[in-house]
């Protein structure tokens, strides 16, 4: 009944649009148990139909499980080779069952006039079952799955055999026949055999012939997924169109995340071997001996070649490998320079997924033509500014454009444009009549007055060659030395969350996966501090506030305090040990000396929990709060956080680079600042502004205070923010103060040492950039001054600090909406309300509980 309901909601929602009723269908069940298929014939009574194309339809029913593989043969990229890595609840698994295109009354293939969806490109094959029909065991994400059902009802799918695939059914795998098949994995003999019975004269097989059989992805044995556009509809059109993850502005600023952008090291990278090959018969006599034969579906070793022509400096090659790896999966891919003299020796062409072409240099013939040799055997080229073309599109050069910042505008189906600003190259395309024209499709233009063409996507051979070919520079940030104005460089960082995405997608498309990384493994937690007193009075306490197991129990997270690592103490969200022994500590992202340095409180964050990884600082110090002593000050301080906390309800992701931390501060209920609660946000979003700018020298760098709890660049983009939760306990308010900045990590918005970076670039200074474990330290000093000022004199003792840092003097505002009466900003009142002037009404309070000060449209708007 509740799948009955279900699906009238979303015909009710989505109409004719077959394709997101699809999506929206095995988005929303796919948990839930039930089976879904897609396939060419009546369904039967018992499977319920959601949708008929032609003479197809897709349908769910009862879970369907597959716990009998005995007369399946694994592929050797299969998980399944790996029993203790089985498939994900996030991914979906199916068999697609195909027949022959000689037998009767079957289509011979995907129709030629329509996009064609490649099988492999979209799942990871696990086993086989030869015969007829001919079954796939594979696994997809939701949304991949959802994409292959779609071609197949389109008629769009086509299999790597040359079969017809005539049904797709998602099935429920049994762990213990997993373990059982990896058991008995055929002999290279059999599965030889196998293969050749079922692969049609002419067609290359599953395996890709002889020649593909000794191709081995390196490091990748059963993990090779080609991933697609997650949500890429199907359907031709006169531009290719990239469906980008997020259709809202990235700065919507109370609903914005810090998102997570992974790095990756830039240290001992190897350089591209002149002979790929000796790796890769290692690997297959490794697995020989096993007695398992590799056949690679997904066609191409996991490498990425970046070609810059003559060129030879390492930091061009380190510029794009890093934004690169910035995108896509990095622990799945390997990224070597391709030097010019390595161009002409064949070994790279057969062992690389995707060459990336970032020189502007005239192309050799020779060159050129390996390239396409490259194209033709299914490889993908992302070109970077550069000067290859072909398929009669030309490259046109226009100076105006050369090395100035322009507004591009990417396409979508179903939504509206998405506008980004970029360096452009000083070029464009350009297309002849002589090629096919439909293998050429605009993905974006110059929103200038000539629409002019920066990227293309042209597709070759039969295949599955295709190539992304960019005139505007999607791999430099506004770091870049041709950025020449303080405007071309807050209009960059304005759109680098859309850079990202856009080149994500573009990535995506060819191939490789840009999926999020998995979230990171919990840690043990450090008991330190800065004050060996204070650390050996704070393990006395312990003794009589634990029970005999060392747990101090709590209703968010319970602490076990444990003397050393070596305790075998299991971590988890609700239970965490702590390592009481400071002796054993060490970590790459904090300094327990850069800390201790740049304290100099009385009593704050003198007792500190340290963890590279947690799910949210804000609930770490809940159990200890209430009755530690004063003197005791509490902090919390995370590299990373799995689930941490915004204003509002909102999520905060926080990657590496990130200062992050909650503090633990005791308020009297009948003092300045007690009865002024709200002012606590102020002061600690004044605190981490002040604990940058009372540096010497770096009195001028942009970083600023947004009303009610934000800390900015300018009054440009976000970069922190501060949350406050309080609890009255008879007079005392015991204030837990989560607060989170941009330190090092410069993607997808910007960061403190971005900040310097430009600072010293406009200046001719030499200033050394900041770390989290510095800045958490000078927050938490400068906050304890604050705090001692305000209860002596009140709002007037800090208010002209904060307005001198504060972003709103002077600016108008419409309240309420767009339409909604002008009003002036006119400061902040004894309470730490917004203060705004209506003409004809005076002035108004505005709380920062129910309202929000939207930057993009200059609105106080209510917040629900």
């Amino acid at each position: 009944m509740l799948i009955t309901l279900c699906y009238l909601y979303l015909w009710a929602r989505w109409g004719p649009r077959s394709a997101a009723l699809v999506r929206s269908t095995v988005r929303r069940l796919h948990r839930s148990r039930c089976s879904f298929t897609f396939c060419a014939r009546q369904p039967h009574p018992e499977e319920r139909v959601c949708l008929r194309v032609g003479g197809k339809v897709f349908c769910t029913g009862e879970a369907q499980f597959l716990d009998d593989l005995n007369r399946w043969s694994v592929l050797l990229i299969s998980p399944f080779i790996y029993p203790e890595k089985l498939l994900t609840a996030e991914h979906i698994a199916f068999v697609t069952e195909s027949i022959s295109a000689q037998t009767e009354n079957v289509q011979k293939g995907p129709d030629s006039s329509k996009e064609i969806v490649k099988w492999s490109d979209f799942c990871s094959p696990l086993a086989y079952k030869p015969g007829e029909p001919f079954k796939l065991i594979a696994e997809a994400s939701v949304d991949n799955f959802s994409s292959l059902g779609i071609a197949f009802l389109e008629d769009r799918l086509q299999m790597d055999n040359g079969m017809v695939p005539h049904r797709i059914v998602s099935v429920y795998l049994q762990e213990s026949a997993l373990k059982e098949l990896a058991q008995e994995a055929p002999s290279v003999k059999e599965q030889s055999a196998d293969m050749d019975a079922v692969t049609p004269a002419g067609k290359s097989g599953l395996g890709g012939g002889e020649e593909e059989k000794s191709k081995l992805e390196e490091g990748r044995e059963h993990e090779d997924e080609v991933t697609s556009p997650c949500d890429k509809e199907p359907g031709a059109g006169e531009h290719h169109h990239l469906h980008l993850s997020s259709c809202h502005e990235c700065l919507q600023l109370e609903n914005s995340t810090i998102e997570s952008v992974k790095f990756a090291s830039a240290e001992n990278i190897p350089e591209l071997p002149d002979d790929c090959s000796s790796k890769l018969e290692e690997k297959e006599d490794e697995c020989l001996e096993k007695g398992i034969k590799r056949v690679n579906l997904a066609g191409k070793p996991p490498n990425i070649l970046i070609y810059l022509g003559s060129e030879t400096a390492k930091e061009r090659f380190e510029q794009v490998k890093s934004v690169l790896r910035e995108c896509i999966d990095a622990e799945s891919y390997t990224i070597y320079q391709l030097q010019q003299e390595q161009v002409l020796k064949d070994p790279w062409i057969e062992n690389s997924l995707l060459l990336v072409i970032a020189t502007e240099e005239p192309i050799p013939e020779g060159s050129h033509k390996q390239f396409m040799k490259f194209l033709s055997k299914g490889g993908k080229i992302l070109g970077f500014s550069s000067s290859f073309t072909f398929g009669g599109v030309q490259i046109k050069r226009k100076n105006k454009l050369r090395k100035a910042v322009h507004e591009l505008v990417v396409s979508k189906k179903d939504s509206p444009e998405v506008k980004l600003n970029l360096l452009v190259s000083g070029c464009v395309f350009e297309q002849g009549m002589k090629e096919d024209a439909s293998r050429v499709k605009t993905l974006s233009r110059l929103n200038n007055a000539d629409k002019d063409t920066v990227i293309v996507h042209l597709t070759y051979g039969s295949s599955g060659g295709e190539a992304v070919l960019s005139q505007a520079h999607l791999e430099l940030d506004s770091n870049s030395m041709d950025v020449q104005t303080e405007e071309d460089f807050n209009l960059l960082k304005m759109s680098n969350s859309k850079r990202y995405e856009v080149l994500k997608e573009i990535l995506t498309s060819l191939g490789l996966r840009c999926e999020l990384s998995e979230i990171p493994v919990l840690a043990p937690i450090f008991l330190l501090s800065p004050d060996e007193e204070i650390h050996l009075a704070f393990l006395k306490w312990l003794e009589g506030n634990v029970d005999a197991e060392g747990l101090r129990a709590s209703s968010k997270v319970s602490l076990k305090f444990v003397s050393s690592c070596e305790s075998k103490v299991e971590v988890t969200p609700s239970l965490m040990p702590v390592v009481t022994e400071m002796g054993s500590f060490s970590s790459e992202h904090f300094s327990l000396k850069t800390y201790q340095e740049h304290l100099q409180t009385k009593k704050l964050g003198k007792i500190l929990l340290f963890t590279e990884v947690t799910t949210t600082t804000m609930d770490l110090l809940d159990g200890l709060m209430f009755e530690l002593p004063e003197e005791m000050g509490l902090i919390a301080v995370a590299v990373r956080q799995t689930q941490g906390k915004g204003r509002g309800g909102n999520v905060w992701l926080s990657p590496v680079g990130c200062a992050l931390s909650t503090l633990h501060i005791s308020i009297p209920l009948h003092s300045n600042l007690g009865q002024r609660i709200p002012f606590i946000q102020h002061l600690v979003s004044l605190a981490v502004v002040e604990a940058v700018r009372s540096i010497p020298g770096y009195e001028d760098i942009e970083l600023r205070v947004k009303w009610p709890n934000d800390i900015y660049y300018s009054d440009l983009m976000k970069l922190g923010g501060v949350l406050v939760n309080s609890t009255l306990v008879e007079t005392t308010f015991h204030i837990l103060i989560g607060f989170g900045f941009n330190v090092n990590n410069s993607n997808p918005t910007i960061c403190i040492n971005d900040l310097i970076a430009k600072f010293n670039k406009e200046e001719g200074t030499e200033l050394k950039p900041l770390s989290a474990d510095c800045l958490i330290a000078r927050t938490v000093t400068v906050l304890e001054r604050l705090i001692e000022i305000f209860q002596e004199k009140g709002p007037n003792g800090v208010l002209p600090q904060y307005y001198k840092y504060w972003i709103h003097s002077g600016k108008q505002v419409r309240l309420r909406g767009e339409e909604g009466p002008l009003a002036w900003i006119v400061g902040i009142d004894d309470y730490g309300y917004l203060q705004v002037h209506e003409e004809g009404k005076g002035v108004e309070s505005v709380h920062p509980d129910g309202n929000s000060f939207d930057m993009l449209r200059n609105l106080i708007v209510p917040k629900h």
